[in-house]
């Protein structure tokens, strides 16, 4: 983000966040305390709950992400129950308008302090106000699901399925995986204002799920550890922030590849093998690729396509396939008497595919063999020139939100004219194991950090709808780990 729009962000926040400690000294004062206890952090929590008569013990469940979230917004509710705010329509004005409704309680002369809230006589003399309706204790239910399973969801773990075969077959169409949030720390939303469980779009009306309105500064928990070359990660397609979306990071289309290259690594990629500062790359064993197969004529049955897990097949003639599979069952297939020849359909080194990222006639690039090519990390500063611009103008332009400029007097970036950039932050290479049926970063160049979704940990259900038998579940995937 900008320094503009932190600041922007700065100018709209801080009269809100004076007019709420305005709110909780004016109420503090109603209660007998001083005012200047509501300016201390964590300290005016605590005297929130000795006036609510609520145990100081949960200021200890401050330090539990998500949970301190819900112990916060449960003390301020206790708190303002303490002066007489009974109704459901009250305590979500103070969670979602504390700027308005705190200032306006504390001044008004109606509002007084009626005694700890959670004390057994409070609840005696005011049991007529704190007494439940059937509709309002189910309402409370469904609205503390909804923001308990939205906090697990955003900081902890979620569900995610593969709806394409871009990583076979290391994971399959219809697995069902468990993405931690906490391995690389979890990420704040950035769109704060979003309907619940919709990621972009609104099922049925099509329409978006989410206010673009408040956008807030990338940031992320800490985690147990950086990504690492060989993870597979859940991440925002970038491509989305263009026409025809527009999106937001965080609601952007979820990805799901491996990443083969960290920040900092010089990576190639020659003859479909990825090398990483000049050493090869482990390839992953399940992955799959495109091999040209010549037969004798006779075709493959539905159940050797099915047990070979073969996709993709192209005949051309009525002798020669294409078809995309993994190396296991290239091997299994040479040892068919129907195939008299099989090797890898691998493109030509110096060929350029205009579709291959920078998509830029001087980098002779291709889907098997690009590079090399330095991946920016935080800190790390380019010469910027005709070489180095078409890798990294997007990255300076649009994930890091400058003005870039190329004209007849040179490189300008927020009106400054300059021949060097400096990356504000880290970026990964990320490719699908199905190497030519996935469009990945040999597309489309980098992934930022704040693109990072999560880590996929395991598989929990696999559903195999191609599959000829009445049972579509693949029991042997259930419960695997993701390696």
């Amino acid at each position: 983000m900008k320094t503009g729009a932190y600041i922007g962000a700065y100018i709209i926040a801080a009269p809100l966040l004076i007019l709420i400690i305005t709110g909780f000294w004016k109420l503090f004062e109603k209660a007998g305390r001083s005012g200047w206890e509501a300016l201390i952090p964590v300290y005016s929590a605590y005297i929130m709950l000795k006036l609510s008569g609520k145990p100081w013990w949960l200021l200890l469940l401050f330090i539990v992400p998500g949970v301190n979230i819900i112990i916060a917004l449960g003390i301020v509710i206790d708190f303002v129950k303490s002066f007489g705010k009974f109704k459901m329509s009250q305590h979500a004005a103070v969670v979602l308008l504390p700027f308005i409704y705190l200032p306006k309680w504390s001044f008004d002369k109606n509002t007084r302090y009626l005694g700890p809230s959670a004390s057994y006589e409070f609840r005696e003399q005011y049991s007529k106000h704190l007494k439940k309706t059937p509709t309002r204790e189910w309402t409370e239910a469904v609205v503390f699901a909804v923001i308990a399973a939205t906090l697990i969801r955003t900081l902890f773990i979620e569900a995610y399925t593969i709806p394409t075969p871009s990583m076979e077959s290391s994971l399959l169409v219809g697995d069902f995986l468990f993405v931690s949030k906490v391995n690389y720390g979890a990420r704040l939303p950035i769109t704060p204002v979003a309907f619940p469980f919709a990621h972009h779009t609104m099922p049925l009306t099509g329409t978006k799920a989410y206010w673009d309105g408040i956008k807030l500064p990338y940031f992320r928990l800490p985690g147990f550890s950086e990504i690492k070359k060989g993870d597979v990660v859940v991440f925002n397609y970038p491509m989305d922030a263009d026409s025809p979306f527009y999106r937001p990071v965080d609601k952007q289309e979820n990805y799901i590849k491996r990443c083969q290259g960290t920040p900092g690594d010089t990576l190639s990629l020659l003859n479909a093998r990825v090398y990483i500062n000049g050493r090869p790359a482990v390839t992953p064993p399940n992955g799959e690729m495109e091999y040209v197969v010549n037969t004798n004529g006779r075709g493959f049955s539905s159940q050797e396509i099915y047990d070979l897990h073969l996709s993709d097949i192209q005949q051309f003639g009525s002798q020669d396939y294409m078809i995309n599979m993994s190396a296991q069952s290239a091997n299994t297939l040479k040892t068919d008497a129907n195939v008299k020849g099989l090797r890898p359909n691998i493109r030509l080194r110096g060929i350029y595919d205009p579709e291959i990222f920078p998509h830029n006639p001087n980098f002779q690039w291709n889907v098997d063999n690009l590079g090399p090519i330095i991946i920016p990390k935080k800190g790390w500063t380019v010469k910027l020139d005709s070489l180095t611009l078409p890798l990294y103008s997007r990255a300076i332009a649009v994930y890091e939100n400058n003005k870039l400029q190329i004209g007849r007097d040179g490189i300008t970036i927020n009106g400054k004219k300059t021949d060097t950039y400096t990356f504000k932050m880290n970026y990964y290479w990320m490719m699908g194991d199905n190497r030519h049926n996935s469009e990945d970063s040999r597309f489309w160049g980098f992934v930022p950090e704040d693109h990072i979704v999560g880590k996929a940990i395991f598989i929990w259900m696999s559903w195999d709808a191609l599959s000829p038998s009445a049972n579509k579940i693949r029991w042997r995937r259930l419960f695997n780990e993701i390696k």
